[in-house]
């Protein structure tokens, strides 16, 4: 009996260290309006569906405002290796593995570095957004690596005379920049 019940716990174990095994998925860290910001462009992040994350194999976590700025510094650290890409639904705010999303590109589309793209988690809610809205584009992950990074300067302006701005259109973080201080950071 005592065998039975030895054998029993010895395969208990073997089970849960196997179910632990499987559930490594790496995940988002959340979001600290007070205190993180954006490592590319160096602006508050609002914990709202354009902010964006990478986690590298080393542990650490990168936080930005905006796809555009994540983009800008994958693009200027390639020998990072990272672990995970992470962007938000535009619609429920959901963190999704980027090469899960579907984006849309408009020019007309207020980002907070104005790179006017958002992701969604499900492509027909993507190309609902596109069908409403006029010179719309959607994109795949994959297009991102070939995208050209172009920040919409008259929507820095507006950013620059308005304040650096969260989705609901209010000052973010107390403080007017002018587009040189945007285009100073990047």
């Amino acid at each position: 009996m005592k065998k039975k019940l030895f054998s029993f716990y010895v395969i208990a174990v073997i089970a849960m260290i196997i179910a632990a095994c499987g559930n490594n998925k790496v995940q988002p860290v959340s979001i600290n309006e007070s205190t993180d910001t954006c490592e590319t462009c160096n602006m508050a992040v609002a914990d709202n569906q354009y902010a964006t994350q990478i986690l590298l194999k080393n542990g650490k976590s990168l936080i930005f405002d905006d796809i555009g700025c994540m983009y800008e510094w994958i693009n200027t650290h390639k020998d990072e290796e990272i672990e995970a890409k992470f962007v938000r639904d535009y619609n429920n705010k959901k963190w999704i593995l980027s090469d899960d999303a579907t984006y849309v590109y408009n020019q007309s589309i207020k980002t907070p570095m104005a790179y006017n793209i958002i992701s969604f988690q499900e492509k027909a809610s993507a190309e609902k957004f596109v069908a409403k809205n006029e010179g719309s584009k959607l994109l795949t992950a994959s297009d991102l690596a070939d995208h050209s990074w172009k920040q919409n300067h008259d929507m820095l302006k507006k950013h620059g005379e308005e304040g650096h701005s969260n989705s609901e259109g209010t000052e973010k973080d107390g403080h007017s920049h002018s587009e040189q201080d945007h285009n100073s950071s990047h």
